[in-house]
């Protein structure tokens, strides 16, 4: 791969909870819910938000959102101990989840202070999906197409096989997607503070590329054609002191240029890659 080199300078809310057609399935700490969709078939929007815990999303060849929960104690694989080697004890359920479908618009979030995983199976058709998590857990998805937003802190974000536009931010961890197919028309952003940012897009990309790595390295195996820009400078002033500040970046074009293509990092590497 070719390096870029960088130099420093509503209406009514229907309760999936309360539909007849639900189907739960509880086992120990683990439990799963079917939620029908108003208009089965049609593009829906999906929002999965957890403070603690993973998230898994699967396209499959089906028409309900299956969400299987468990939770973060059975998950680990331990007891906490309190003081004096006092057991924790826990009840035959430790989940707090609740899914709310309302005209294809499905939201999931859990209970302040629970540590859950979800693992969430989607129609395939067209889809809006935001899936954001804090700590104690990574953010996945697979076989999906739409419009996806991804937020993480504590973790890493994978996207494999997905079609559409995506904007995927986080913390600590890496960025990494595997597109099968793009939205030509759709910009996209990609960033972490501490990882790689490793994207592979189809051979036919078009795009105006917007790359900074303050201590890392950029790569590709596009033909790139950088552009020189003026570096924007940032002043500021506090306590009668004044502050500059150089934003440095690369800009460039994938085939004659596109929709804008932002990746950003501090610690780590960025590659851009092409599909085989």
């Amino acid at each position: 791969m070719k390096k870029i080199k960088i130099i420093k300078v509503t209406g009514v809310m229907i309760v999936a909870l309360l539909l007849t057609a639900r189907v739960w399935a509880q086992s120990g700490s683990s439990e799963q819910l079917v939620v029908p969709l108003s208009d089965a078939g049609k593009p829906y929007k999906l929002n999965a938000r957890l403070i603690s815990g993973s998230i898994t999303v699967v396209g499959y060849e089906g028409k309900d959102i299956v969400i299987d929960a468990q939770s973060g104690e059975e998950r680990k694989g331990r007891v906490k101990e309190g003081p004096n080697g006092m057991k924790r004890l826990i009840g035959n359920s430790n989940l707090d989840i609740t899914a709310e479908e309302n005209n294809n618009q499905i939201n999931i979030h859990s209970g302040v202070g629970k540590t859950i995983h979800l693992n969430i199976k989607v129609p395939q058709n067209e889809a809006m999906l935001k899936l954001s998590t804090v700590n104690d857990g990574n953010i996945i998805a697979s076989n999906v197409k739409g419009t996806l937003e991804i937020t993480n802190v504590n973790g890493f974000i994978k996207l494999n096989n997905v079609s559409g536009s995506v904007v995927a931010n986080t913390v600590n961890g890496d960025v990494t997607v595997v597109f099968k197919s793009i939205d030509p028309k759709a910009a996209m952003g990609f960033s972490t503070l501490n990882g790689n940012v490793d994207v592979t897009f189809p051979a036919t990309l078009k795009a105006n590329v917007k790359l900074k790595s303050d201590r890392g390295d950029i790569y590709t195996d596009f033909d790139v054609i950088t552009s020189q820009q003026k570096n924007a400078v940032t002043r500021s002033n506090k306590a009668g002191m004044y502050s500059l500040k150089i934003d440095d970046w690369v800009y460039g074009k994938i085939d004659g240029g596109g929709p804008e293509m932002l990746m950003k990092n501090m610690n780590g590497n960025i590659y851009i890659r092409k599909a085989k």
